[in-house]
């Protein structure tokens, strides 16, 4: 049986990154053994179920999490490229066995010309080409939205998005008045300016009764707080913390809503069709034009433009009827192309070329 290695950070922590290689590993272990190699340790477990068959082998007892100061740059930078280095002579040791990288720190400066070396890049394309690229057989993109770019900086680009774990039987019933937003409470997910679409929203009488649920955690937790009550919005925006049940924050929603500034993929507009809620999303640079289809499973806004972006969720939370026919629109849509099913055959389809 043939073995595919996935590396990456921090596999105990709870972030998309985590989330994805976890579902990878677990689809993987059907076909292949399966090894995972995280660089550090921050939490006793795996935040994320993982099948018994996969193996784990943490490169460190390391914390970089709660890390400060030179010891944090050490950790983050030097020691990784260290044991990178080293898990680099190592599989110069094996022999017909595929390394995908979830890392930006695990390079294959020295190759071993019987391995297949793929790196998964999760976040939007760099201003220019890095050298890195070349060390990889095959780079994986999540979007095709910046595909020209890539191809010409590597002969060998892969269009593979994040899936699904399970298509659910359920759904929300898009009576509920309430919109919902999911993510880290840090700069590029955009929640200060969901917060002032929301205070224009609220203008209204006729929208007074909504709420906006955002749930989520992070270093800007304070200041999101802080503006909510600048704004005197506390009545209406409600502040939940991640909980691993989260799909009972899908099942009370009846929009979803994304005001990112940037995304590797935005599984959370997936997560949100897969219960039939149609998205409203600014059209950044990767992920929502891949997921949603404009006018139809939802709204794709020109980026930075809050008074579009308003007017289409008041557009929504207007109209039960369209909520219903965008949101099983949304709900074909990811069934077509995000499943399980339908992803894995293009990384089974990577995997032996």
């Amino acid at each position: 049986m043939k073995k595919i290695n996935i590396f990456l950070k921090d596999i105990t922590e709870s972030g998309g990154g985590e989330r994805v290689c976890v579902n990878l590993a677990n689809a993987f272990s059907f076909d292949y053994e399966v090894e995972i190699f995280s660089f550090y340790k921050s939490q006793p477990n795996t935040a994320y179920e993982l099948d018994e068959k996969v193996k784990i082998t943490y490169l460190s007892a390391f914390n970089l999490k709660n890390a400060r100061g030179i010891k944090k740059i050490f950790l983050k930078i030097f020691c990784r490229y260290f044991l990178s280095l080293k898990m680099i002579f190592y599989f110069r040791q094996r022999n017909k066995e595929i390394i995908v990288a979830n890392d930006g720190y695990f390079l294959p400066f020295f190759k071993n010309k019987t391995l297949k070396y793929f790196r998964i890049w999760h976040i939007k394309a760099p201003k220019r080409k890095k050298r890195i690229f070349d060390y990889f057989d095959a780079i994986i993109i999540l979007s095709s939205k910046e595909l020209e770019k890539w191809n010409k900086w590597h002969k060998n680009i892969q269009i593979i998005p994040n899936f699904l774990p399970f298509i659910s039987s359920k759904k929300s019933d898009l009576s509920q008045k309430v919109v919902l937003s999911i993510g880290r409470f840090t700069q590029e997910k955009g929640f200060f300016r969901l917060i002032d679409i929301w205070e224009t929203i609220q203008r209204s009488e006729k929208f007074r009764e909504w709420q906006l649920h955002i749930v989520g955690d992070g270093i800007l937790k304070e200041e999101l707080l802080y503006k909510i009550k600048l704004k005197k919005l506390e009545h209406s925006v409600i502040l939940l913390p991640f909980n691993k049940n989260i799909e009972t924050e899908y099942l009370k929603a009846s929009i979803y809503a994304m005001t990112s500034y940037s995304e590797g993929f935005g599984m959370v507009l997936i997560e949100s069709a897969n219960y039939s809620i149609p998205s409203v999303a600014f059209d950044i640079n990767t992920g929502p034009s891949d997921i949603i289809d404009n006018k139809k499973s939802g709204f794709l806004i020109q980026d930075g433009n809050l008074h579009d972006f308003v007017d289409k969720l008041c557009l929504l939370m207007d109209d039960k009827g369209l909520r219903e026919q965008m949101g099983q629109a949304a709900k074909e849509n990811i069934c077509n192309k995000f499943s399980k099913e339908k992803v894995m055959q293009k990384w089974k389809d990577l995997l032996i070329i």
